[in-house]
């Protein structure tokens, strides 16, 4: 069960996040743990009476086995633990119930996204993708887009980068006059690939801060050079290598928004479009998700207003 499912009177048994731990001392002088559990459903406070160890602040947010009952306190219900261990490297349980995930089938996803590259009719810039798929695909499929704001859970890149190379293909049939479907496909693909290299994350999977290169360069940067590394490994042209590194540098669209240069060709104008779109409507979902019929959420600061769920 998860943390929203139990209820006063429940018994719990399972895995959950430690997300906070303080060692206190009861009023009979025992000490005990107050804890904050957490999992992809929410988080719960709970209690370790007479507890001597191991478990102490230093674990807060690795994964530990429980079991205990849930009572009320305050108004609120809490968690009374009998049975307290950290996980090791024999439990089995399912990250994504422990911290959000995207709402996707994830093995048809990564098919798809193969089966867009292998459609790619231009061989050069299908080889930068298989290259740039064969070093980071497997730490590309798996984490957040984001820190916050959107996509910011476990596959979230998968499915921000997915579902942007959808859109990118309708856009590139209905304005094929002025677009280069492989240059926008390939772009579209690659353009948050070095993610991989400029976050950190903790043992679950989210993303707890930026790596030093992710700070002082950022994924733009660092995804235009790997772009051009893997160009030159493939001995593609380098117009070809040129345009692709434009379409990553310039994917915010403006400066203020961390374009190192402004979109100078239609494919690059429509990536960095595609992109404001799909992330813009992922905020949306996330907002609705948690608003009743009716009501207006408070000021989103990725939108900067605030959202209205209609009927």
């Amino acid at each position: 069960m998860f943390l929203n499912e139990l209820f006063p009177g429940d018994s719990a048994e399972g895995y959950f996040i430690l997300e906070s731990i303080l060692v206190k001392t009861a009023s009979n002088g025992k000490p005990f743990l107050s804890l904050v559990l957490g999992d992809r459903s929410g988080t719960m406070e709970a209690k370790v009476w007479d507890y001597r160890g191991p478990i102490g602040a230093g674990d807060t947010g690795a994964v530990a086995y429980l079991k205990g009952s849930v009572s009320e306190f305050r108004g609120a219900s809490q968690l009374t633990i009998d049975v307290l261990r950290l996980a090791d490297a024999s439990d089995r349980y399912p990250v994504s119930d422990l911290v959000p995930a995207a709402p996707i089938d994830l093995k048809a996803s990564w098919q798809k996204l193969q089966d867009y590259v292998d459609s790619i009719s231009d061989p050069d810039y299908a080889a930068v993708c298989r290259r740039m798929l064969d070093e980071y695909g497997e730490r590309f499929r798996t984490i957040p887009a984001a820190k916050s704001v959107h996509h910011s859970f476990l596959n979230g890149l998968l499915m921000h980068t997915l579902f942007m190379v959808e859109t990118a293909d309708f856009l590139a049939g209905q304005y094929a006059a002025v677009i280069d479907r492989s240059l926008l496909l390939a772009g579209t693909l690659l353009h948050d690939f070095l993610k991989c290299e400029e976050f950190t994350t903790s043992p679950l999977g989210l993303v707890t801060d930026y790596s030093t290169k992710g700070q002082l360069l950022g994924h733009l940067v660092m995804g235009a050079q790997a772009v051009a590394r893997a160009a030159e490994d493939c001995s593609i042209p380098e117009e070809k290598s040129v345009l692709l590194q434009h379409l990553i540098l310039s994917h915010h669209g403006e400066p203020e928004f961390g374009a190192a240069v402004r979109p100078l060709c239609a494919e690059a104008e429509l990536l960095s479009q595609i992109d404001s779109i799909d992330s813009r409507m992922e905020i949306y979902r996330e907002t609705l998700a948690e608003l009743p019929q009716g009501e207006f959420s408070q000021r989103v600061f990725a939108l900067d207003h605030r959202v209205y769920r209609h009927d």
